[in-house]
């Protein structure tokens, strides 16, 4: 019979870990398709999920190809990686006690997630083929540089001592403030605005799903968070996985009773997205706050997106998800938050200002860098093979005109808008 060390052991325990948690991330797409196919209307819900699935066939090989080589290769600088084109190549300076392959299966589902946050943004009038390059870049460019920044061997504000556990700023801030300028250069659906400046409801199609897609996020993001340790042997997994659940669960609660309170009921979908942005907010932190401070930061992201929502839809950013407000604004708040209450260098538990300095640095540089990039691949898109629908084709809905096909048998464009 074949002996094994407690090496081995640990290193299939880890193992396993890791590919179960990345399967869990992963599983992850299939929230963020129910939860953008729900607050859509029905003619363009098959187009956004499809734009979720490319995130997960094209992005997934752009990662493969360039993406991981960029974010963890040998360090350039403090800039970018240049090893492990196609996972292959010099990738000994990666210390790991799992495989490589399982390292990667867990990035790659990080990296389609980052480029899933924008597809709810640029929903019900963006051309399917552009949003396949944009993926691809995603994926391969704008994900990788800002990751291997933060979480390369080598990258600058890793240097800095920059703190983000699981990604608010790689992940959230990157995915959030690219959605914003994907929507700056795309505009607004043709419907969501009048001339005056109001705002015309646009009415989710099915919440059901929405909320179903925010079960599964909510369940993947214990893989997301506590799957970032790379073991599972650490016992500090366990606090992870409650600060992450403690947030979410305090976020839907401010979100719940702050519009009870501004507008007499409680609104479905602010609550959905106030637990979402206490999830986007608490990945920096899950591994560095206690409970209690976890409680605190998803309370306060309750309510900073109901804010946050409102804020972006008075100047005309129309954002159908509220991506914007869940990932771009929280995810930077989750950074800050690392500075001012981790429990070894947080501002307010005695370690001075010098976290909190570099935090605000790294989520600035980070979120910059995803909007500039975003906004320049838009604007050649848009220059050059155009990114939106003509006001027809957005009538008739994207499923029809991009698909050839409904989401419900016997829907046509007149009965689409429910």
């Amino acid at each position: 019979m074949e002996q094994f060390n407690l090496q081995d052991l640990a290193t299939g325990i880890d193992t396993v870990w890791v590919l179960l948690c990345a399967s869990m991330v992963f599983f992850m797409e299939g929230g963020f398709a129910f939860l953008e196919a729900g607050f859509i209307s029905a003619k363009n819900s098959i187009n956004i999920v499809m734009k979720v699935f490319t995130d997960c066939t094209v992005g997934m090989l752009s990662y493969w190809a360039v993406g991981f080589a960029i974010m963890y290769g040998l360090d350039q600088g403090g800039l970018f990686g240049s090893t492990g084109f196609f996972i292959g190549g010099d990738l000994g300076h990666i210390k790991l006690r799992i495989p490589i392959y399982a390292y990667w299966l867990f990035q790659a589902a990080f990296a389609v997630a980052m480029a899933s946050i924008v597809s709810g943004a640029v929903a019900e009038r963006m051309k399917f083929g552009p949003y396949i390059v944009y993926t691809a870049l995603a994926a391969g460019l704008i994900y990788p540089v800002a990751g291997h920044w933060v979480w390369g061997a080598g990258g600058w504000l890793s240097q800095m001592g920059m703190l983000d556990f699981a990604g608010s700023s790689v992940v959230h801030a990157v995915g959030g403030w690219s959605s914003l300028a994907a929507v700056m250069v795309l505009g607004a659906r043709s419907s969501k605005y009048n001339e005056d400046g109001s705002i015309n409801f646009m009415p989710p199609h099915n919440l059901h799903l929405a909320f179903l897609g925010t079960f599964i996020l909510w369940f993947g993001w214990n893989g997301f968070n506590a799957g970032s340790s790379l073991t599972g042997l650490d016992s500090n997994i366990a606090r992870i996985a409650l600060n992450t659940n403690l947030a979410a669960a305090s976020g839907g609660m401010l979100a719940t009773f702050y519009t009870m309170f501004r507008w007499g009921k409680a609104d479905p979908s602010m609550v959905i997205n106030g637990s979402l942005a206490g999830l986007a907010a608490i990945t920096a932190g899950c591994a560095y706050v206690s409970p209690p401070v976890a409680v605190f930061i998803g309370a306060v992201a309750g309510v900073l997106v109901v804010l946050a929502v409102g804020f972006f839809d008075r100047r005309l950013m129309d954002d159908p998800v509220g991506a914007i407000a869940v990932h771009g604004v929280n995810g930077t708040w989750g950074v800050l938050a690392v500075g001012l209450f981790a429990e070894h260098g947080g501002l307010f538990m005695g370690g001075g200002f010098k976290l909190l300095i570099v935090q605000t640095l790294g989520v600035t540089v980070v979120s910059l860098w995803a909007f500039g990039m975003t906004y320049l691949i838009f604007t050649l898109l848009k220059k050059s093979v155009g990114i939106r629908v003509s006001l027809e084709e957005e009538i008739n809905g994207l499923d029809i005109v991009e698909h050839g096909i409904s989401a419900y048998a016997g829907l046509d464009s007149a009965s689409a808008e429910g």
